[in-house]
């Protein structure tokens, strides 16, 4: 079921810190059948997808959205569970996709951070079964900006290339254990 997010990623209250103009709506682990049709016809509009199966298995993967203080959907992120074989350990791949006209605000940061702390804390409550998040960064600006091998807000760190060639960033979950690989069990 869909909630208004309670607090900022460092536990404060949403108007303790910087008011960003958006309201984040968490829909994890479930997105109410209203959010989804919002989402999906946000995602048609900036023609992020169109093919309506698509949207359908993406629209189950929403860990959160912002609006706008008018109701507007103006960003999306997503995640899902994956194992990947250079890491060969399980990490919720994040994605999102923030609407045009708001690319040129810090919502991408906002919901990063507010949907890590979410997804760390839906881990830790159920027996760790992903150990972080997964970053595969296709836009230019994050390549750009972010050259630290470490970033520290939220605390993702740099482990090399995508087989598209693409910076990969990962963020462990504080408390997260490695998994036993097939092969060790």
């Amino acid at each position: 079921m869909s909630t208004t997010a309670e607090t900022s990623p460092d536990g404060s209250p949403p108007s303790a810190g910087k008011n960003d103009g958006f309201r984040y709506i968490v829909c994890w682990p479930e997105t109410s059948d209203d959010d989804a049709d919002a989402i999906k016809s946000f995602w048609r509009a900036e023609g992020a997808l169109n093919d309506e199966a698509a949207m359908e298995r993406r629209v189950k993967q929403v860990v959160m959205h912002a609006r706008t203080c008018s109701g507007e959907v103006a960003g999306v992120c997503t995640a899902i569970p994956m194992t990947p074989p250079r890491l060969g350990q399980p990490m919720y791949y994040w994605r999102t996709f923030v609407g045009a006209r708001w690319r040129a605000t810090s919502l991408v940061m906002s919901l990063l951070k507010r949907s890590c702390v979410l997804l760390e804390e839906h881990a830790r409550a159920h027996d760790f079964p992903c150990i972080g998040v997964l970053l595969e960064l296709e836009n230019d600006r994050f390549r750009e900006v972010g050259r630290m091998a470490t970033w520290y807000n939220p605390r993702f760190v740099y482990i090399g290339r995508s087989d598209r060639g693409l910076d990969l960033r990962a963020l462990y979950f504080k408390g997260a254990r490695l998994k036993a690989s097939p092969a060790q069990t």
